[in-house]
């Protein structure tokens, strides 16, 4: 699982990069992060944190959802209810 969220995040970043025309090195300079990192990310090498994360949205102007491929929903396994995501 971990390889298939790697390739979905680096292949956006790489999708919106090239769709904008800017180069890695742009990218790179734009948050304030090396060239190597934006090569890692893409190849899915390596994840960006959460703070990148952001910057990254920002930068393209997408949701943190839109760069992660997040879709909304998530697997719910035997028993599980939304009970079991509330405090009381």
């Amino acid at each position: 699982m971990k390889d298939y969220i790697e390739n979905i995040i680096g292949d956006n970043i790489r999708t919106l990069r090239r769709q904008r025309a800017i180069n890695q090195t742009t990218l790179a300079a734009e948050l304030n992060i090396r060239r190597q990192s934006v090569s890692a990310y893409e190849r899915g090498v390596t994840l960006p944190d959460i703070y990148i994360l952001i910057r990254i949205a920002d930068y393209f102007g997408i949701s943190l959802d839109e760069l992660t491929g997040h879709t909304g929903t998530y697997p719910r396994g035997p028993g599980a209810s939304d009970k079991s995501r509330t405090n009381g």
